[in-house]
């Protein structure tokens, strides 16, 4: 039922695709960041400009991954510890929570169990990679520039409104 839906809403053209699909239309406008491409999109809602009909395409995406720190075995073992002791808290809650009677016992036990698996788990993991990643990043898919395209029954309006953008 929903597949049949779904594809009686494609053939009306009311929806996106569900499938990964090559983006249409004419480029009315090019920008070196997300934020350019972001604010001429805005720039032509303002402007009552149909924006259903715009698409914004990154252009030769890369992967790009900023290195933060480097990582030592006091590094990787104080974030297990500290991993470990919410997960044990977390557990010593609930266990203390649902046992009538039991006090502050399993706070206690949950959170020095948890404190000790986090530093066994962490140092296994920090020694199964054997100083090849010591190292700590954080990845990014950006692109090298921004289109803007437009579905061609607006292609030129869109171009004449963001050259009045870029003209100040």
């Amino acid at each position: 039922m929903t597949a049949a839906f779904s594809q009686a809403t494609l053939t009306r053209g009311t929806a996106a695709p569900q499938l990964p699909t090559p983006p249409t239309g004419w480029p009315i406008g090019s920008y070196e960041s997300y934020e350019g491409a972001q604010r001429a999109v805005e720039y032509l809602a303002g402007q009552k400009f149909p924006v259903e009909d715009v698409t914004i395409v990154g252009v030769e995406p890369m992967l790009v991954e900023r290195i933060s720190g480097r990582l030592t075995w006091g590094k990787v073992l104080t974030s297990g510890a500290m991993s470990g002791a919410w997960f044990g808290l977390f557990v010593g809650l609930l266990l203390s929570l649902f046992t009538p009677g039991a006090g502050f016992a399993p706070i206690l036990i949950g959170l020095a169990s948890g404190i000790g698996f986090g530093l066994v788990f962490a140092a296994i993991g920090y020694a199964a990679t054997r100083g090849r990643r010591d190292f700590v990043s954080h990845s990014q898919l950006v692109a090298r520039r921004y289109d803007v395209l437009s579905l061609p029954r607006n292609a030129e309006r869109g171009r004449d409104l963001l050259a009045r953008l870029a003209v100040g």
